[in-house]
């Protein structure tokens, strides 16, 4: 029997996983707070574009995912052999330094949040959970202890019931979701390319590609789709149900961050949120205990589930452009620079989060940086997608280009408006 159809015949929840994880992985402790951020500071002025980013998500993920499996390699292996070995590693360099200092903060904010729930030291509940962290994607084979990624996903639900217990004008709300606001605000513009680029980012290309290729490499019958397209039907039809999933899941969340942030923060004069847990803390005089409670515990849900993606995409995209053998199934001894890479990468990231710099700054303008970088990533993808000599017949059909490319001009216009108000 093709693996593919036994997919097929599989529960929805069954056949979630690259793509579910990937999409509540956006929702993490550092997007939490940039969706907090605009939420408190511009009210309902930047719903829309959450509405605007969901299919461009949805399209460029399921782009990534496609190439992993018809090609069964990753990003960072097809850039390395379409391109320039300078390119790859000016990719690789970017998004290590966006996902260290992403780590950091969801580490910072994972720390504060338990302490918000239980009191306690912060810093040793964030050391805690990076160790944790770090011990499963090492010692565990990734497929024992992804259902538990899977469950984790559950927690994002945290923030859609906290805005169940809290007056909402919805019909302001629909307004500002569909009508998008404009503004000659250099700090609004900023804002939107980092709403952009928190959503639309670098390092969820790469882990939702390099996902679909490591199931190539280790699940028994199955091959890149280039060289078996017997499996493509129900393999196309798993990304494309599982992506789907995954990005209004984590859509449907960012829109309630940021209404929630608009509704109870911003109405109450709080317009400047530093973190995560702050805003978790900053419900509680005008939302109520429960809501602080459902909030921070969002905090932490997530942020487990957040850690391993960032962590494994930076060695995914550093493994496969320097070759090395990768795979959160691997044994460590056989994958130490693979391993040793998440190890040091997530050290680095605890280091950070002792400096004195500010982390609010860091963080925002990490999703700053994704939104700038993803521009020319997305340009070289889409690419990549379009070519017979990787993609054979699997090349993209006429919808996945069309959002591929909007998504890709989407990120540009982003990326210069904000450049120009901010020149000015």
């Amino acid at each position: 029997m093709e693996p593919a159809a036994g997919k097929q015949r599989q529960p929805l929840y069954g056949r979630l996983g690259a793509g579910l994880i990937t999409g509540a992985a956006d929702d993490d402790p550092s997007g939490i707070a940039t969706y907090s951020q605009v939420g408190a500071a511009y009210r309902f002025a930047t719903l829309w574009t959450v509405v605007v980013a969901l299919p461009l998500m949805i399209g460029i993920q399921m782009i990534c995912a496609r190439i992993g499996r018809v090609t069964g390699k990753g990003l960072g292996a097809n850039i390395r052999s379409q391109y320039s070995f300078g390119l790859a590693i000016a990719f690789v360099f970017l998004l290590l330094v966006a996902n260290v200092i992403n780590l950091s903060a969801d580490i910072s904010a994972m720390g504060a949040a338990l302490k918000l729930l239980i009191g306690g030291p912060a810093f040793a509940y964030a050391v805690a959970f990076a160790t944790l962290s770090t011990v499963l994607q090492v010692f565990i084979p990734f497929d024992r202890y992804s259902p538990l990624l899977k469950l984790l996903t559950l927690s994002l639900f945290a923030y859609v019931a906290t805005i169940l217990i809290i007056p909402v004008p919805w019909a302001e709300v629909a307004r500002a979701a569909f009508v998008p606001t404009l503004t000659a605000d250099p700090k609004y513009a900023v804002a939107v390319v980092a709403v952009f680029g928190t959503t639309i980012s670098p390092y969820l290309f790469f882990w939702q590609a390099s996902q679909e290729a490591n199931e190539v490499r280790t699940t028994p019958g199955r091959k890149a789709l280039k060289h078996a397209s017997q499996q493509a039907a129900g393999e196309l039809k798993r990304i494309r149900i599982d992506t789907i999933v995954g990005m209004v899941f984590s859509e449907l969340v960012a829109f309630f961050i940021i209404l929630t942030a608009a509704v109870v923060l911003h109405a109450h004069g709080i317009r400047d949120i530093q973190t995560s847990a702050d805003a978790a803390a900053a419900l509680r005089p005008v939302a109520g205990p429960f809501a602080t409670w459902l909030f921070a515990a969002g905090i932490v849900g997530t942020g487990l589930l957040a850690l391993p993606v960032l962590a494994g995409s930076a060695a995914y995209a550093l493994g496969e452009t320097f070759r090395w053998k990768t795979g959160l199934e691997a044994k460590p001894h056989k994958a130490k620079l693979f391993y040793g890479s998440i190890a040091l990468a997530t050290a680095i990231a605890v280091g950070l989060s002792l400096t004195p710099i500010d982390p609010i700054k860091m963080l925002f303008w990490s999703a700053v940086i994704n939104g700038v970088v993803s521009v020319p990533l997305m340009v070289v993808i889409m690419l990549i997608a379009s070519r017979r000599s990787v993609m054979g017949k699997f090349r993209l059909p006429p919808l996945l280009r069309l959002l591929g490319w909007a998504g890709t001009a989407v990120m540009t216009i982003a990326a210069v408006v904000m450049l120009a108000t901010w020149s000015t």
